[in-house]
């Protein structure tokens, strides 16, 4: 696993976790975590992936190592970063992973620029909330954008009491991500759910939509209904786990991924 600066068109500078060789018949698999995490909370994945396929785990922006998005960014400039991550890669088309607001990047990439997607998985993903849900998402926005956004009770509605060496890492993460950077990131996140709902249907690549049954966010109907709206669309919902259900199920998981990976393409 070797951890590099890319450098992008725009001279942003992006920090990527690299593993694995690949073969000349798969395209590299790139990784897009969520709102306050970085590349390493795909750690269990890189290790198991990397194994057959070339793996590409990236920070978001204004987190880990990366730049942050100049001005006031919305989940399309998200989408457009994402974009030029893979144009400066030079690997040709990939597959893309998000998981929570990497989700609804990696949903936009697909949308946006098939010529870059061979396929996508979205993992704990948003999709229309209820008025009550973005009403209370868009009201942590603005308590994050205040400095005043804890995170206790994102970490209650994540774990259980026993997995409380997975809380603590991901709390480090938390506690080590820019304040900058997360208060844009999670804006986009709260006002992202209905960006590109519209337009799932026109992603003709494989595409994968998991979630944990208790994913009281990012909920097993809205998976569903993600999935159903593609031509190729598959949805797993993994019973006894939240929204971290990569971590806190990494075998399961990483089972659908390998299955995803694996899936042919149809023929439109």
């Amino acid at each position: 696993m070797m951890s590099r600066t890319l450098l992008l068109s725009d001279g942003a500078s992006v920090r990527v976790i690299e593993a694995g060789a690949g073969n000349a018949t798969a395209a590299p698999l790139l990784l897009i975590h969520g709102v306050g995490m970085r590349a390493e909370a795909w750690g269990p994945q890189i290790a198991a992936l990397a194994r057959d396929f070339r793996v590409i785990a990236v920070d978001m922006p204004g987190h880990g190592e990366s730049d942050p998005l100049p001005g006031d960014p919305r989940l399309p400039d998200y989408v457009a970063w994402a974009a030029r991550v893979i144009e400066a890669l030079g690997l040709g088309a990939v597959s893309v992973a998000g998981h929570s607001m990497g989700s609804l990047i990696a949903g936009g990439l697909a949308v946006e620029r098939p010529d870059l997607v061979t396929r996508a998985a979205l993992l704990n993903g948003v999709h229309r909330r209820s008025d009550a849900a973005r009403a209370a998402v868009l009201a942590r926005a603005a308590e994050i954008a205040a400095g005043q956004g804890g995170i206790d009770a994102p970490l209650a509605r994540w774990f259980d009491a026993g997995q409380a060496d997975l809380r603590a890492q991901v709390a480090g993460w938390l506690h080590d991500v820019s304040p900058r950077g997360y208060a844009a990131a999670y804006r986009a996140f709260a006002e992202g759910d209905g960006v590109y709902a519209d337009r799932l249907g026109a992603v003709r690549c494989p595409l994968l939509v998991l979630t944990g049954d208790g994913d009281a966010n990012s909920t097993p109907e809205m998976t569903r209904a993600m999935a159903a709206m593609a031509p190729q669309g598959r949805a797993v919902v993994i019973e006894g786990h939240r929204h971290m259900v990569n971590l806190t199920a990494p075998e399961a998981v990483t089972a659908e991924l390998q299955r995803w990976l694996e899936t042919e393409e149809r023929s439109a």
